[in-house]
């Protein structure tokens, strides 16, 4: 509805307006500033003369200036068109069980896959005597440091079933009669 109005107020008498501001005659344009160099060399030719003479001690100078260039170095493509790695990192298999087909099937040392994490956060909290933080480093080429810190703030869900309530539990509350 807003913009209905807005429209309406826009387009009134937009012809005249436009034929109004047409009419209207150009404004002139500011003089331009003379710039004192141009000024300089049109009046004096002697600094033409000096800006186009060539100086022998600044062409030996420069003849003394030695440049050497050099192509960075070729990357080669694969077929895909993608940049294959200059350096290839050391990979390792992973270790999945039953969850294989959920998660990929290498990854770098140093690095550990989702499916992963959450498999050596359950061995762990489940039975932590036995998943130390030494045994996980080793198990999964880790750092210590970096195992430590992921025991130690990636805690996984625990489920919790609560017991259900008994039959006469829930109907010993004997519903109102109405009268």
């Amino acid at each position: 509805m807003g913009g209905r109005v807005t429209r309406v107020f826009r387009n009134f008498n937009v012809e005249n307006r436009a034929s109004r501001e047409i009419s209207k005659e150009k404004p002139t344009p500011a003089p331009r500033h003379r710039t004192a160099r141009l000024d300089a060399m049109a009046d004096s030719p002697e600094i033409k003369e000096e800006v186009l003479r060539k100086d022998d001690r600044f062409l030996t100078l420069l003849k003394d200036v030695y440049v050497e260039s050099t192509d960075p170095p070729v990357r080669v493509k694969n077929r895909d068109g993608e940049h294959l790695p200059s350096k290839q990192k050391e990979k390792r298999l992973t270790k999945l069980g039953h969850l294989e087909a959920l998660d990929v099937k290498k990854v770098s040392k140093g690095k550990i896959s989702l499916v992963e994490a959450l498999t050596l956060l359950n061995n762990h909290k489940l039975q932590p005597q036995i998943w130390t933080a030494e045994k996980i480093a080793a198990e999964y080429s880790l750092e210590l440091k970096e195992v430590n810190s992921l025991l130690e703030f990636f805690i996984p869900f625990t489920v919790h079933e609560f017991r259900k309530e008994t039959k006469k539990a829930i109907t010993s509350r004997k519903p109102k009669m109405l009268t």
